[in-house]
């Protein structure tokens, strides 16, 4: 049987070491690969920690494993049976560094060979020093590594555990927002709640960047000009009142601001630490569970308190009933977030009725996701 061994640091692991090991698990009977140790690096994550992020990745490939070593590879590889080594390389630096680690190997004479294999044009910057640099300005990095990965890096760098807090309009977010909040002050765990909605408001009609006022502009003429007050504002319920009307339009409107909503998030996330609890209702419609690592408290209420909450914010029931329909169902919601943490192995949802009392102890079992973090909440 043909075995070769694919060995890194993995501090943490990237889309494109993963690349390299799906193309060689399909050339190779078995594949090992090897989390090590380099005397010469300082890591981040513990090497026990950096293994099994490795096996959470390569979980779905059956003819992969992974082992954590020390001390020189081609020993290491000779002991175990391993014939081939297999190395990624990126441009010429990394071939000719592989090539002097070839030479030095071949010094040994164990009979170990390597391979090269070319990184994937569209992955040649991923490398886990650039994740690093782009986290800590609080980039975004999930395109870069598996969402298990995103969240160790968000709780160790950062020191940030990120919660997405979702539902339906009017069934009580919020309601749950401030008891996570109040939760955290009575415990001593810094809770942030983060509204999405708050922050589109600060877009349409209050952030004066060049970018925020372009994107009025751009609105404005996109939904007519109507909507725009006389400070230049957006008023959102005139222009709610066009969008909810029509799918496409609402379509529109949100692939216009989603990049916008996205960077003021980061923004509003930029330094603050401890849980960050971030409530937005498109969460699953929007393919947005990246930004909580799929770790999501999912908010229902009855329908009819639903309603009452709705009528509150002087919304008639016509109104009520195109919101309602513009969105998806509770089950929607709840069934594309359970996917995606399939899809992905990793996330976590809570369901939450806000219609009835909270059940105790709910905030400290969604805490207790919270791995990489020095601490954890009591």
């Amino acid at each position: 049987m043909a075995k070769a061994m694919y060995a890194f640091s993995g501090d943490p692991i990237t889309y494109g070491h993963l690349n390299i090991i799906q193309r060689a698990a399909r050339a190779f009977d078995e594949l090992i690969v090897g989390i090590g140790i380099n005397p010469s690096k300082k890591y981040m994550f513990s090497l026990e920690e950096r293994t099994t992020m490795a096996k959470k990745a390569v979980a779905d490939l059956a003819n992969v494993s992974v082992v954590s070593f020390k001390g020189l590879l081609v020993s290491y590889a000779y002991e175990q049976g391993i014939q081939v080594l297999v190395k990624g390389v990126r441009d010429s630096r990394d071939f000719d560094y592989e090539m002097l680690l070839y030479q030095a190997g071949e010094s040994q004479k164990l009979g170990i060979d390597t391979h090269l294999l070319p990184a994937r044009q569209d992955l040649i910057h991923v490398a886990s020093s650039v994740v690093k640099s782009i986290l800590i300005e609080q980039g975004d990095v999930h395109t870069y590594v598996p969402i298990h990965v995103q969240q160790a890096l968000y709780e160790r760098m950062l020191g940030q555990y990120v919660v997405g807090i979702t539902g339906e309009t009017g069934v009580g977010k919020s309601h749950i927002g401030r008891l996570f909040e109040s939760w955290g002050k009575a415990h001593a765990v810094p809770v942030h709640h983060i509204e999405l909605d708050h922050i589109a408001n600060q877009i349409l009609a209050e952030l004066d960047d060049p970018v925020y006022r372009a994107l009025r502009l751009k609105i404005a003429a996109e939904f007519g000009c109507e909507i725009v007050d006389s400070r230049g504002a957006i008023d959102k319920r005139a222009l709610g009142e066009i969008v909810f009307k029509d799918p496409e339009l609402l379509r529109r409107l949100n692939a216009i601001m989603d990049l916008p909503l996205s960077v003021r998030l980061k923004r509003e996330m930029y330094g603050r630490r401890g849980i960050i609890a971030i409530n937005a209702a498109l969460i699953a419609e929007s393919d947005m569970m990246y930004l909580c690592n799929n770790n999501i408290i999912l908010v229902t209420a009855a329908r009819d308190i639903q309603r009452d909450r709705l009528r509150q914010k002087q919304l008639t029931d016509k109104q009520i009933e195109r919101r309602l329909h513009s969105q998806y169902s509770a089950e929607q919601k709840k069934e594309r977030i359970a996917q995606k943490i399939r899809e992905q192995n990793h996330g976590s949802l809570w369901l939450v009725d806000s219609s009835a009392t909270v059940r105790k102890g709910l905030f400290a079992e969604v805490a207790t996701g919270i791995t990489y973090l020095p601490a954890r909440p009591n």
